[in-house]
């Protein structure tokens, strides 16, 4: 038997110390979360991605009271960058969320469904995409793309 040792990267760093391409890119993500519509939960999802040339698309979590009938604010951003761009690839992803307090302090991470959608994304453009994940006090920056965040993932490889 052997052992598969995997590791993730991740950069912590205060919104204060991104770059300003970064800021702006989370500042897009955060106001996306403000347009949630999370009647049920109450936890308002933002995302914003950059596409090649700089433009930058938002998105948020959209719930129904048919819990499966909802979407994540990364699938609903990804989804409409897909379809009103479908030539240009995502450079970036930012996603940012708040409850009825306001902004949470720790970056939320994707769902599995999310990240299958983001690996997706990035095979498509056969290039990996920067995420930031916002916290109020503190970010997380992941350089290498979803597979960081999904190791072990399924692709269309495997129906090949």
């Amino acid at each position: 038997m052997k052992e598969i040792i995997l590791s993730t990267v991740v950069k912590v760093c205060s919104y204060e110390e991104l770059s300003p391409a970064d800021r702006q890119l989370t500042d897009a993500a955060r106001e996306a979360a403000k347009k949630s519509y999370a009647p049920y939960s109450l936890f308002n999802v933002g995302a914003a991605v950059r596409l090649d040339g700089g433009e930058i698309v938002c998105g948020s979590n959209q719930e129904n009271a048919a819990y499966p009938s909802g979407l994540c604010a990364e699938r609903t951003t990804l989804f409409w960058a897909g379809a009103q761009h479908p030539d240009k690839a995502v450079e970036a992803i930012a996603i940012a969320a708040r409850d009825k307090d306001g902004e949470i302090e720790k970056p939320i991470s994707p769902c599995g469904a999310c990240r299958q959608v983001m690996l997706e994304t990035e095979m498509r453009f056969d290039r990996p995409m920067r995420i930031i994940l916002y916290g109020s006090r503190e970010c997380y920056i992941i350089k290498g793309g979803t597979k960081e965040l999904m190791p072990l993932s399924f692709s269309s490889d495997f129906l090949k």
